[in-house]
């Protein structure tokens, strides 16, 4: 794809900095696919970097992002299998693994799956399933205001394609592991899910990185469920604490299809998700949950749309924030109800904890509401531990640090274990126990 970049005022910079490599990203195999990164290129070169002026960033300050330089690798940095032995899971189907956002075939393990499942690289399935994939990628989540999504779809080269085809399920999870490695690297992945009519599939999309660099995975994923299918939708996010991470993902329900969300949120020194969930079709349901557990100076916000149309759609959302040091977590959460989207059953809770008194947290969870036979809430609180409940593990025995550990496990360990994935909880349960520890 050969594009040529526009000329970008003084203040905008640096978005002209992160561009700079745009114009190596090779064609792809469609060409609907280039026109497309080539208007996402022009639209990134009009966008400016999100200030606090914005209102959707108005608690998330990217100035230390804009104080460094980044750019995609051509070539990854060798791992071994030993390397990322602690992130395996076992239950897992599939595991693609992706260093410095390039596939690495040798880390990789491909089996034999059930018929009507799909599980391969995004160029590759662009050859055989190009029809299939146009009208979902890079049409579900938006570039127009976005300059991260717009970025990302820019340098689109490297992703995956699951497809899920009708009434095929595949009840063992899919893992896509992405690794970093090096120092002002710059990864853009992107996954597209697509479960037809009837079919079912569960997805794993975890970060993590071999070492304490700062660099930056703006990852973008799109969901698309039929009516009465399935996708379990778990990201991980466990960046190096210098890393920057920006992740937006997309999902459009139709009837009674069913989205189930699992977020956890452990390392990068600023991490952004965003997460628009667009009910389509009558009945369709979406479980939102969410845990982000920082601590030192980082920064975790999460932004979620929960965008009802029809009627008859549920949703039950609940994040939590666990925050220590001089860390800051942001949720901001939005549950839309249109008009004619009536009996809708929509709720909402956001829960934090605060283990230090430098720790803060920004919550505004809220309701639009344009239809008059709903059932909605929502709720926030924010809290230190219980005197209560401190002061009974302590009568017991415990020494207060223990004890404080122990209702800290607790609280994060609570949206853990929903994730019905045994091996991958009991690493997650560990590492929660590891970072209370710290965190306090």
């Amino acid at each position: 794809m050969t594009v040529t970049a526009a000329s970008h005022p003084a203040s905008n910079a640096y978005v002209a900095s992160l561009l700079a490599g745009s114009t190596a990203v090779p064609k792809s195999p469609a060409a609907w696919l280039d026109a497309r990164r080539a208007a996402a290129l022009e639209r990134a070169n009009a966008l400016a970097v999100p200030t606090t002026r914005d209102e959707e960033w108005r608690f998330t300050d990217l100035t230390p992002l804009t104080k460094l330089t980044f750019q995609p690798v051509t070539t990854a940095t060798a791992v071994s299998a030993t390397d990322i032995a602690a992130y395996a899971v076992a239950e897992a189907a599939v595991r693609l693994v992706f260093v410095d956002g390039i596939y690495a075939p040798a880390l990789s393990q491909r089996s034999a799956l059930p018929a009507g499942i799909t599980v391969e690289l995004l160029a590759d399935a662009l050859k055989s399933h190009g029809a299939l994939i146009e009208p979902h990628l890079t049409q579900l989540v938006k570039n127009e205001n976005d300059l991260f999504a717009s970025l990302n779809t820019a340098f689109l080269q490297h992703g995956v394609f699951i497809h899920a085809a009708k009434n095929a399920a595949l009840k063992a999870p899919i893992h896509l592991l992405f690794v970093a490695t090096r120092k002002g690297a710059a990864a853009y992945p992107r996954c597209l899910i697509v479960a037809d009519m009837g079919g079912e599939c569960c997805v794993i999309e975890d970060y993590v990185a071999l070492g304490g660099e700062a660099y930056l995975t703006n990852a973008v994923t799109e969901v698309a469920v039929a009516p009465n299918a399935s996708v379990r939708h778990i990201k991980l996010q466990r960046e190096s604490d210098q890393a920057f991470h920006i992740g937006s993902c997309a999902v459009t329900l139709a009837k009674d299809a069913r989205y189930l969300a699992h977020a956890v949120t452990f390392g990068a020194r600023l991490s952004r998700n965003n997460l628009t969930v667009t009910q389509q079709g009558e009945g369709a349901h979406a479980q939102i949950d969410g845990i982000a557990l920082i601590g030192g100076r980082q920064l975790a916000d999460t932004h979620t749309l929960m965008d009802h149309t029809q009627p008859h759609g549920t949703c039950e959302q609940s994040h939590k924030t666990i925050v220590g040091g001089a860390g800051h977590a942001v949720f901001n959460g939005k549950v839309f109800v249109r008009q004619g989207a009536q009996q809708t059953d929509s709720s909402q809770q956001s829960r934090n904890l605060l283990l230090s008194d430098k720790a803060h947290v920004d919550t505004k969870p809220q309701l639009e509401i344009f239809a008059d036979d709903v059932k909605c809430a929502h709720g926030a609180t924010v809290g230190q531990l219980d005197a209560d409940h401190l002061f009974y593990l302590k009568s017991r025995g415990l020494p207060e640090a223990q004890a404080r550990n122990l209702l800290t496990y607790a609280f994060g360990a609570e949206i853990i274990d929903r994730i019905p994935v045994p091996s991958l909880v009991a690493q997650l349960e560990k590492s929660v126990m590891a970072r209370t520890e710290i965190a306090s």
